[in-house]
């Protein structure tokens, strides 16, 4: 089995780049464990502590509940994948199925900033992109998709997402064993790493 962790800034293009991935391996050969999936259970705040948590900072993360599905995927073993409520600011009563392929991926801003998951990654990729392009793809998402104004997302941006990505996401290029600029628009960069992976699943 080969673990691979994706990570990259907000808007920087991480997602496209795993469904290139994806989309070129057959189905039982990949699955795809979303950092996303895997923040802390808020059961036990109050609605006004879940608004105030800032999503963007390492400690809003299960690490450890992660790092154990991890460890249990690599093992052979089934998990059931938590999933989140951005509405809710908690985790759901639902669960995903994801059953052990020859190829996990864990895509997610904070992917590589764990050490004890980095250290089970047999490849560690990094996306970088522009800090422009990054503000303008949150900005579409967010008006288009959450139904927040300009000024909210830019307001965000520049007390949140860009100390936080300065602090938190921009160091962990370090640790990575690839980088790929320009997100999801290097179709070189790309075709390189899924012939790659590729040569990994069919033991080319």
């Amino acid at each position: 089995m080969t673990i691979i962790g994706i990570a990259g800034g907000t808007g920087s293009g991480k997602t496209t780049v795993v469904k290139h991935i994806a989309n070129a391996l057959p189905p039982h050969c990949v699955a795809v464990v979303p950092l996303d999936s895997y923040y802390n259970d808020t059961t036990g705040m109050t609605p006004e502590e879940r608004k105030a948590i800032n999503f963007d900072h390492p400690d809003a993360f299960d690490w450890k509940l992660l790092t154990e599905h991890i460890r249990l995927l690599k093992s052979g073993k089934p998990i059931e994948q938590p999933t989140y409520s951005y509405i809710e600011s908690n985790r759901q009563k639902e669960t995903v199925h994801v059953e052990p392929k020859p190829v996990i991926i864990i895509e997610g801003i904070m992917t590589l900033h764990y050490k004890r998951l980095r250290d089970m990654m047999d490849l560690k990729i990094f996306v970088d992109t522009d800090s422009d392009v990054r503000l303008i793809r949150n900005i579409r998402r967010d008006v288009v998709e959450r139904g927040r104004t300009v000024d909210l997302v830019l307001d965000r941006y520049e007390k949140v997402l860009k100390p936080m990505h300065e602090q938190f996401i921009e160091p962990t290029k370090k640790f990575a064993d690839l980088i790929i600029p320009s997100g999801g628009e290097n179709k070189t960069g790309i075709h390189i790493l899924k012939t790659y992976i590729e040569g990994i699943v069919t033991g080319v």
